[in-house]
């Protein structure tokens, strides 16, 4: 069997929610609320695992701000659901996301020092091109409710400049 790396197999996870297959059967409001909240969550642990392991400032620095700002979306994700009465739906996408990012934790757990870090990064600029473009493409064309639809757009504002700084971040590691 051949094990692909976990931000591979994400993005993999992700485009399935474009696929032709996939768009007859749209994702429905509850599933869009545990995407986005699972590939939210899946960004803190990997922060807080970057926090635990680096050593440079940088990346410290990087990993800090997506604790926060995924932290910050997710809260108002899980406000949001509660004003509307809504249970977030577990679903393939978030299953697949949730199992991959488990392996790349795992993967990440083993390195250290300059490894660890572009690693990490790498894996950041990896997620946040895959996330952006499944809230781009999918996600938010599918929401029904506004106000859902508004946070998702307001996320994706964020992680493209999260993205736009993992990118540079990633061009200054060797």
């Amino acid at each position: 069997m051949r094990h692909f790396p976990s931000s591979l197999a994400a993005a993999l996870a992700l485009a399935a929610l474009t696929s032709p297959t996939f768009a007859a059967d749209k994702p429905t409001d509850p599933q869009i609320a545990h995407i986005a909240y699972t590939a939210g969550d899946i960004d803190v642990k990997a922060g807080q695992l970057a926090l635990e392991k680096s050593q440079n400032k940088a990346v410290r620095s990087f990993a800090s701000d997506m604790v926060r700002d995924h932290t910050a979306v997710n809260d108002k994700a899980l406000a949001l659901v509660k004003k509307l009465n809504v249970t977030p739906e577990d679903n393939g996408t978030s299953k697949s996301l949730s199992e991959q990012a488990a392996q790349k934790h795992d993967e990440l757990s083993k390195l250290s020092g300059a490894a660890f870090d572009k690693a990490y990064v790498d894996n950041e600029v990896a997620f946040h091109k895959t996330v952006d473009g499944a809230l781009e493409t999918t996600l938010i064309p599918s929401a029904s409710n506004g106000e859902l639809k508004s946070l998702l757009q307001t996320g994706l504002k964020i992680f493209q400049g999260h993205l736009a700084h993992a990118e540079h971040l990633a061009s200054s590691l060797k």
